[in-house]
Order: C-alpha cells, then sequence, then structure tokens
C-alpha cells in the first residue's frame, strides 16, 4: 500500500520546511524501533484494555434494523471508550511513544475538542505539559469541550486566523512545534500531515477493524458486507477499514461532510469536490479555490470541517476500493435524532454522517446482509449545537 517514501501511490510525503525535518527523522526512527517492541505494546495493549476500555462492543442494532428493513445492522460502540471517543486509542499511542522519546509536552490541534480531550487525559496521565491549538470558532460551538480540557489540565489556545476552525488550529500547531522541537511532541489526531504521521495514527487506530473483524466472526460466522464510517482527515474511518482492505467482499464506504450541500460553497465534501494540493505536509485532495487556494470550508461538525482529506484515503479512492460519499447537515442531524430514539444511543455529529448513509443504504439491501457502522464518538458534546440547529436555545 505505501512505499518507502511515506506515499500511497501519489498522496502523502512529507512538504514541510527543514526546521522540521529532524524531528520528523527522529519520529519516524523512534516509531520503527517502538512499533515492534515488545514492551511497548505490552504497555499499550495494558492501556488500552484497563485505561481506555477496549475492545469497544460491537452492538447488534435491533430495532434499527428491523425499522429500516434490510439489512443487520451492528454499530461499532467507539463511543464508549474513555474520553468518548475512537481518538483516546492514537492519542495513547502517540503519547507513550512520546515519552519514550524523552518528551516532556504535547501540543496538538482539535476541532470538535475530542482530541484535544484525549490528549490533556493522556498528558495528565503521563504527568505532561500539554497545550492544545483550537480554531476561535470551535471553542464558541465546542464551549464544554474546552472546559474538558482546561479541567484536565491543558492549556487551550483560540486560533483566530484564517476562517478560525480546525485547518488553522493545525497551522499554528505545526508552527509552535517548529520553534520547539527538543522537548516537545506534536500529537497529530488525524491520518494526515506528513510522513509518518498518517502511518502512525492508522497502525494505531486499526485496532477498531481488528476487533470488528474478530467480533464479526465470533458472532455471525462471517465478515460483514459492507463498513461505514465518517470521514473529515479519516482516522476512524481508516481505523474501521484497515483489516478488510484486502477483502474485496466488503464494501468499504466514508461519509464526508456535506455541509448545505456539494453544488455550494459551503461543505467540507473534499473528495467529491476536492483537487489534488499540498497542504500541511501532504499531497492529497483539498479544498480549493478557482486559483489554488485552500478555500474555506463549512459543516455542522466542527470534527469535519477540515478542507482535506488523508492521504491513504486519497489512494483507496483512486483504486475504487473505498466509496466517499457526501451527506449533508440536515441529514446527519436527522440520523442523530433518529439513532436516539430508535436505540437510545447519542452519535456524536460527526458519527451521525455516517448513520445517515447508513439509512439511505441498509433498506436497498437483503436480510442476510449485514452493515457495520462505526459511532466514533458520543453526541453530547454536540446537544446545544443540534438545538440551535433546531431553533432552540438551551442555555437561554
Amino acid at each position: 500500500m505505501m512505499n518507502k517514501n511515506g506515499r500511497f501511490g501519489i498522496h502523502g510525503g512529507q512538504y514541510i520546511p527543514e526546521t522540521l525535518m529532524n524531528a520528523i527523522i527522529e519520529l519516524e526512527e523512534a516509531y520503527n524501533y517502538y512499533k515492534n517492541d515488545s514492551e511497548f505494546n505490552r504497555e499499550l495493549t495494558k492501556l488500552f484494555n484497563e485505561y481506555a476500555g477496549r475492545p469497544s462492543n460491537l452492538y447488534y442494532a435491533e430495532k434499527m434494523s428491523k425499522d429500516l428493513g434490510g439489512a443487520k445492522i451492528y454499530l461499532k460502540r467507539e463511543d464508549l471508550n474513555h474520553t468518548c471517543s475512537h481518538k483516546i486509542i492514537n492519542v495513547l499511542g502517540q503519547s507513550l511513544l512520546a515519552k519514550k522519546m524523552g518528551k516532556t509536552r504535547l501540543i496538538a490541534e482539535t476541532g470538535a475538542g475530542q482530541h484535544g480531550v484525549a490528549t490533556a487525559t493522556a498528558a495528565a496521565l503521563f504527568g505532561m505539559e500539554c497545550v492544545v491549538f483550537m480554531g476561535k470558532e470551535d471553542t464558541v460551538r465546542q464551549a464544554l469541550n474546552v472546559y474538558r480540557m482546561r479541567l484536565l489540565g491543558a492549556e487551550v489556545i483560540p486560533v483566530e486566523s484564517g476562517t478560525a476552525t480546525l485547518k488553522d488550529a493545525v497551522s499554528e500547531a505545526m508552527r509552535e512545534w517548529t520553534s520547539r522541537i527538543d522537548d516537545t511532541h506534536y500529537c497529530l489526531g488525524s491520518v494526515m500531515g506528513p510522513h509518518p504521521f498518517p502511518t502512525i495514527v492508522r497502525d494505531f487506530q486499526a485496532v477498531i477493524s481488528k476487533e470488528i473483524k474478530e467480533q464479526m466472526m465470533e458472532k455471525e460466522g462471517r465478515l460483514p458486507d459492507a463498513v461505514i464510517a465518517c470521514v473529515g482527515g479519516g482516522s476512524n474511518a481508516i481505523g474501521s477499514f484497515y483489516h478488510f482492505i484486502d477483502d474485496e467482499s466488503v464494501r468499504l464506504i466514508g461519509c464526508e461532510a456535506a455541509g448545505r450541500g456539494i453544488d455550494t460553497f459551503e461543505t467540507a465534501a473534499t473528495v467529491n469536490t476536492g483537487r489534488l494540493g499540498i497542504f500541511h505536509g501532504m499531497k492529497s485532495y483539498f479544498c480549493q479555490d478557482k486559483y489554488g487556494q485552500i478555500a474555506p470550508v463549512y459543516s455542522i461538525s466542527a470534527g469535519l470541517d477540515y478542507p482535506g482529506v488523508g492521504p491513504e484515503h486519497a489512494y483507496l479512492h483512486d483504486i475504487g476500493r473505498a466509496e466517499y460519499v457526501p451527506v449533508t447537515d440536515e441529514e446527519a442531524v436527522c440520523a442523530f435524532e433518529y439513532l436516539s430514539k430508535t436505540e437510545g444511543i447519542i452519535p456524536a455529529i460527526e458519527s451521525a454522517h455516517a448513520v445517515a448513509y447508513a439509512i439511505k443504504e441498509a433498506p436497498k439491501m437483503d436480510k442476510d446482509k449485514i452493515l457495520v457502522i462505526t459511532i466514533s464518538g458520543r453526541g453530547d458534546k454536540d446537544c446545544a449545537a443540534i438545538a440551535r440547529y433546531r431553533g432552540e436555545d438551551i442555555y437561554e
């Protein structure tokens, strides 16, 4: 899949300033050593099992399956992880790696706040300093998560440049890393950025598909027919897809944030509307204006509000192995409400994009087919925003 230069087909690479090259080389060498180290893997497995609460449940959504009247639907419950999303998996892996490398300070970017909360949590656990960069716009949308990060001891820095959202938080975190390499590890939250980040994050998140495969064989004695996950940068999706890539019978479906529609400028559906470009240290698909500048993007979901997609997703799209479909705000909000009322599970608005597509797709499938939806996070953080979307201010 990936060649030795950190490329997935034409995507990926290391488009970074010279000042970051030593840090990237140090990180790659350390990762290549520790990923095969039995002591490192023993510690990480213990953290996953005893701290994060893995393996996460694969839950048969019986009411939803019967209501939609098609495929049998299972939910991969990443919302049940400690800190309420899949983000903790990658963060525990990177934080343990940073500790082994002798780093004492973690920095991170965050959109919906879940990666920031996970990084602040790991920093508290490992006794490390923590600074999180978050777009000013997102600090308003996700005020609860800002409080949680500060409660955990992290410094949260609102970023006011650009559109004051996730892409600007990434830019600021990279800038900060350049100025303080010696004691700092940049805990990047998705399968994006310069090599080796897309590979490191994917390898840690791949536990999701490893578990789905094992749990599905145990429950059904066979593989699912489709796996559906939401895609921003794409960490929960690549984690859900990875161990199925060679299983051609399994459809892999990534759900992008279409915002107000892919025929508008208010969208974040990169694969559906973007073009090849270079940004944040990688070559991939990005939403761009007619001059090739990174375009402002929009989604009700702060976590999917990013103008690019990870290079491995771009490659899976190019070779036709995975499908990337757009889901609008309205569809996601309806799915958010539907799953809450039907199964008593309030999904993150990011995850609701995957639920929305499953609601359309499941009825078209035969009853003997099996669909897995990754519920990448819990929706408590989104309740105020969804209430506002429906015209109600719950904090009045």
